[in-house]
């Protein structure tokens, strides 16, 4: 990875304009974007994080396509569940739990799925760039403690 000092410099005007917005009262998350680069969004513009810990899906889409699957996973389970019934039996009681999981998965996607199709549909109104996974250190972004911290000093002037 190559040191750029414009990108701490760049990067301290982002934090400095973060923390007076955050002073202002209003809701922001600091986080690096897609291409690397320190982005102050609102909250509303972050919909989930793919890679922490939530999902390994990465568009609203593709949460929408889990939460379809959840809920064909529960449409089955209700047809495991009284399926006995029409034989005579009593319900198959054990199908209770893939519905439940089934309907949990179902839920959580659709939720993941409006959130991020919220979010997405701000940040391109107001031109926004994607985020990237992860949050940021906020104690290594105090102006000026960061490129000491990691002991990097400007380059040499040639002469």
């Amino acid at each position: 990875m190559v040191y750029d000092p414009e990108r701490d410099l760049r990067d301290d005007e982002v934090y400095a304009e973060h923390k007076e917005a955050v002073a202002n009262g209003q809701k922001r998350v600091l986080r690096r974007t897609s291409t690397g680069e320190l982005h102050s969004y609102a909250g509303d513009e972050i919909g989930f994080t793919p890679g922490r810990g939530q999902a390994q899906v990465s568009s609203w889409w593709g949460m929408a396509i889990l939460s379809a699957f959840g809920c064909l996973g529960f449409v089955a389970s209700v047809a495991m569940l009284l399926s006995p019934l029409f034989q005579g039996d009593s319900p198959s009681w054990g199908a209770l739990w893939g519905m439940g999981l089934a309907g949990f998965i179902a839920w959580y996607g659709f939720n993941l799925s409006r959130d991020e199709y919220k979010a997405t549909r701000l940040r391109k109104q107001r031109g926004s760039p994607m985020p990237g996974t992860g949050y940021v250190d906020v104690q290594l972004l105090e102006t000026g403690r960061r490129r000491a911290k990691r002991g990097r000093r400007a380059p040499p002037s040639c002469v």
